[in-house]
């Protein structure tokens, strides 16, 4: 069975410097989705939002940018700059699970609330021509939340449902939760992928086996830990390529001289940098000792004395 695999936007990490640098060195992805744009109340398209959409910025096969909010008037104002842009599909975000945003209302905190997506996806599509697709949790609260809104997104006839089997509450905690979304699989006719804990081609394999009717797979936390997951994934192989350390050497170096380009003052290049190692380092062959080496690292100095280490102790 052919199958199709996603990069799961994950904000302040998975912008389009780390997309262009993933799709470069280590391909393996089909679709990309940009994170989120929100506008909080406010119809103005920040500069950090519109650098990450132009197409002149993207080098990826395909991108698909995505929207949270809990407002229809929001919804179809980034519908329609995107579509300026070129893009002809938007993504609605009710997966986030950061207490800042479901206090609010809006992303896995939406879920329960399927009578304000039902008004929502109304009035999207009555007014703009725009695909809307849907990237989600079970619920917040339960996993029978999203029960209630698929036959919802059904009638809007949303393209398809990325769904990460995990309860909003979770945040990334616990387990993902499979027989929930087998439910969801058995009870709905809309479009599913799988999002959840791929972080290896074993994992992976077993999930296959798990949903053999999903085609579609999201990676997400998975891809930023190992970029080399998603070819590993279509080649069928558990080994890296001999030019391991090379290829990660050379993708750390396209970031960091990116992110040196485009953040200003070396605390917040360091801030970026070692929010990125603390997925980078599990693929060494001493995660914690790489780690440890990274967060002592409080000058820029320090920073590429530290990875050039790192690297070079890799290699030997």
């Amino acid at each position: 069975m052919s199958y199709t695999l996603l990069s799961s936007p994950l904000q302040g990490f998975t912008d389009y410097r780390f997309r262009n640098a993933q799709h470069k060195f280590f391909g393996g992805i089909d679709t990309y989705y940009a994170p989120y744009i929100r506008l909080n109340g406010k119809l103005i398209i920040k500069s950090s939002y519109q650098r990450d959409l132009l197409p002149e910025n993207n080098t990826v096969t395909e991108l698909i940018p995505q929207i949270i909010t809990n407002d229809a008037d929001e919804f179809l104002f980034v519908s329609k700059y995107v579509q300026e842009l070129g893009y002809k599909e938007l993504n609605w975000n009710l997966g986030c699970p950061y207490p800042m945003v479901t206090k609010c209302g809006m992303g896995s905190g939406l879920i329960k609330n399927s009578e304000k997506i039902e008004q929502i996806l109304h009035k999207v599509q009555n007014e703009s021509d725009i695909i809307v697709s849907m990237k989600m949790r079970l619920g917040y609260d339960t996993t029978d939340e999203i029960l209630d809104v698929l036959p919802i997104l059904e009638k809007y006839q949303v393209k398809n449902v990325a769904v990460h089997a995990r309860l909003g509450k979770q945040l990334y905690k616990g387990g993902v939760h499979l027989d929930a979304f087998q439910t969801c699989v058995d009870q709905s006719n809309v479009k599913l992928y799988y999002n959840g804990d791929i972080a290896t081609v074993t994992k992976f394999k077993e999930m296959q086996d798990r949903f053999p009717t999903i085609d579609h797979w999201m990676i997400g936390r998975g891809l930023i830990a190992d970029p080399f997951l998603p070819t590993m994934i279509k080649n069928d192989t558990v080994e890296y390529p001999k030019n391991k350390v090379d290829l990660l050497s050379e993708f750390h170096d396209t970031l960091y001289a990116g992110y040196s380009e485009s953040l200003s003052g070396a605390t917040h290049i360091l801030l970026k940098m070692h929010h990125l190692w603390e997925y980078f380092s599990v693929i060494f062959k001493d995660p914690h000792k790489v780690h440890k080496k990274i967060k002592k690292a409080k000058s820029i100095r320090n920073y590429e004395a530290a990875v050039a280490e790192i690297f070079k102790a890799e290699r030997f």
